[in-house]
């Protein structure tokens, strides 16, 4: 049979039963989002998990883990190809708290929801006050032992691209005074695409880079680790 075609019928399928599901889910989450806890941390993992069998099922899309995930108050700078994981992280790790773009969080409803959960929205055009918000609200979710999960690059990257990190992740960095766990991901080859294709996401999980490096050294060390060049 044709790969294109099966690609094709694959793609629909899972369109249709994961963002009918979605819909389903975030309706769920509003009325958990009011109380916030673990009620609503469950169910964002619940949503993670019903993608990873969609994408598994009906996609054809397996993955694999190199090295572990943390567990705790660390910066994961993670290489972003797709949505594929975004949604995924957290399966592989406790209450991620992730770095969405402000606009994200001022959909209705979801936006709100997103907030409830925990995440550091950023504001591209803020200014130093802006920073200082969002260093402050990290700092007290990686007090709270969870993982920061920071896209460094800022925009999806092609699979065995170089990595182009952007400024603000060295302040970042340099201002949390936190350890650095690198997590490059292959992602985009099969699943940033109308006709996904079937596979293997392979996630490979850096070991922790030490904070206090110089800002040379910590993109070069990050950009390294983040890149996927066997896929």
């Amino acid at each position: 049979m044709d790969t294109r075609f099966v690609d094709v019928v694959r793609s629909l399928l899972f369109y249709l039963v994961f963002y009918a599901g979605s819909v389903v889910l975030v309706l769920l989450t509003l009325p958990f989002a009011v109380v916030g806890g673990r009620g609503l941390w469950w169910l964002a993992r619940g949503w993670s998990g019903f993608h990873h069998l969609c994408c598994r099922v009906l996609l054809g899309i397996k993955v694999r883990v190199e090295g572990e995930f943390p567990q705790g108050g660390v910066i994961v700078a993670m290489r972003h190809e797709s949505f594929f994981e975004a949604i995924d992280m957290p399966l592989h790790m406790r209450r991620p708290v992730p770095f969405p773009k402000a606009e994200l969080t001022r959909i209705p409803g979801w936006g709100w929801a997103l907030l409830r959960y925990g995440a550091v929205p950023v504001e591209r055009a803020g200014g130093a006050a802006t920073l200082r918000t969002m260093i402050a609200a990290a700092r007290g979710f990686a007090a709270q032992g969870r993982p920061l999960v920071i896209f460094p690059e800022g925009t999806r990257m092609k699979t065995g691209a170089e990595a182009t990190l952007r400024s603000g992740f060295a302040g970042t960095y340099k201002m949390l005074a936190l350890p650095v766990v690198p997590v490059a991901v292959d992602s985009g080859r099969l699943y940033h695409r109308v006709w996904k294709k079937a596979g293997v996401v392979t996630y490979r999980v850096g070991a922790a880079i030490e904070p206090g490096l110089p800002r040379a050294e910590i993109e070069a060390r990050v950009g390294k680790a983040i890149t996927l060049h066997n896929a």
